[in-house]
This record gives C-alpha cells, structure tokens and sequence, in this order.
C-alpha cells in the first residue's frame, strides 16, 4: 500500500506546483512586457519564479526583444543563454542589471573590470 500524505499522491502535487510556478511566470512576463517591472528589478530580486527560469526566457519578455538581440546582450556579459536566474552569481547579476539599466557605458566598464580577471 502507498503511503499518501494529506495534500495526495506526489505527482498530484507536482503538478499542482508547476502549474503555480507557471502562472507565476506568465503574469511575471506580461507585466515585464507591459513595462510594469524591469527585467533588471527581477533578476537582482530573483523571486521564487523566476529561480529556474532561464535569462533569456526572461529578456525574451520584454518589449522589441528578439533571439537575435538576446543572443548578442549575453554574449557581452558574457552569460549562457541557458543560464536559469537562480544559478547566477551576484557578480553576473549585477552586471546584468547594470547593463539593462544603464546601457552601452555599463557594457563597456564591466568589459573593462573583467579583462584583469580573464588574464
């Protein structure tokens, strides 16, 4: 005989969590879409949602955001398009933020503060 808790069997309870983490992440995105909070607000908060959500999944919410300039944002970080918000390091999101907010003079001071770190 299966042991059952009150809430019922596991898989009922897994998916009665994806389904809270789903719609979660769906008004998460409409409202990063509306421009309601930024993507930089959601990484450096890094909320029970967004934890396994990767950073491209989150830039894709945003407004005139495509794969194409995705790709190239994380290549100047440089970050994996793969890379979920929860694994990020402080560093990696704070340079994340930073870049959002303030544009192509963060890009280029964090290139400058890393080059030290890469030789």
């Amino acid at each position: 005989m299966k042991a059952q808790t009150a809430c019922g069997p596991q898989h009922l309870r897994a998916l009665a969590r994806a389904n809270e983490v789903r719609l979660a992440r769906a008004d998460l995105k409409r409202r990063v879409h509306a421009g309601e909070v930024s993507v930089a607000e959601v990484i450096l908060d890094c909320g029970w949602e967004v934890e396994s959500m990767t950073v491209a999944d989150l830039l894709l919410a945003q407004r005139r955001w495509g794969t194409a300039r995705c790709r190239t944002f994380l290549a100047r970080i440089p970050l994996s398009e793969t890379k979920t918000v929860g694994s990020m390091t402080d560093r990696q999101r704070r340079a994340v933020a930073a870049v959002l907010t303030d544009g192509e003079h963060a890009a280029r001071r964090f290139e400058r503060e890393l080059q030290p770190a890469l030789v």
